[in-house]
């Protein structure tokens, strides 16, 4: 999503300085939108850019630091946009860093069922990356899958669990083809997800198996 991105650190980081694709840029930004979390890291990174990181003197560094050294390493290092404010929900549901790519209001979108409790929107491929939405009805699961690439999952209604932990609205999952998960939605609401892949998903379980005829396409 950008070149060899392994952990949300290297995603924000990638999202201040502009080199993440047009989808994983976007994803970051709702992410902000929504979770208050990251936004402060963000700013920090947005304002050592600004003011020239690379060209200081050489210091002691955190794993962090160092991280941030070499993705500010370039003279004229690429700032990202604005970190926009909460959506508010009263006017609409999707948040503004997503509205380009997903165009309309959810409920008219084209969702498709992938099986019961499980719809897919697609949303097409932008900067070599697919994207999508995912609804998944309260306490219903997806199919075991693993991936032939990266997957980055942001969290825009309820909330989902897997191998990896739970995840709530504005959460941020990162998946790859060493992770073979499971997503439950939580009980008492449907989730509704934003997934950006770069490689295509592989159906790994039994049920996911006899299902994978009717996903694709």
């Amino acid at each position: 999503m950008e070149k060899n991105v392994t952990g949300m650190d290297e995603l924000l980081a990638g999202y201040a300085a502009g080199t993440l694709t047009y989808p994983a840029q976007a994803l970051i930004g709702a992410h902000l939108e929504l979770s208050d979390q990251s936004r402060s890291y963000v700013n920090s990174l947005e304002t050592l850019a600004g003011t020239g990181l690379a060209d200081s003197d050489p210091v002691a560094l955190s794993d962090r630091d160092n991280l941030l050294e070499s993705i500010f390493s370039d003279d004229d290092p690429i700032i990202g946009g604005d970190i926009g404010l909460p959506v508010d929900g009263n006017s609409s549901d999707v948040p503004q860093s997503l509205k380009t790519i997903i165009g309309k209001p959810m409920k008219d979108l084209p969702w498709k069922t992938l099986l019961p409790g499980v719809k897919e929107c697609k949303l097409g491929e932008i900067d070599g990356c697919d994207t999508s939405l995912l609804w998944i009805r309260g306490g219903r699961q997806m199919p075991s899958h693993t991936h032939h690439g990266t997957e980055l999952t942001l969290v825009l209604q309820g909330g989902f669990s897997d191998e990896g932990g739970h995840y709530i609205t504005g959460d941020v999952a990162f998946a790859d083809g060493d992770i073979d998960h499971k997503p439950v939605a939580d009980d008492g609401e449907d989730c509704i997800c934003f997934a950006v892949t770069a490689g295509r998903l592989e159906l790994t379980g039994p049920i996911g198996r006899w299902f994978a005829p009717f996903m694709r396409g």
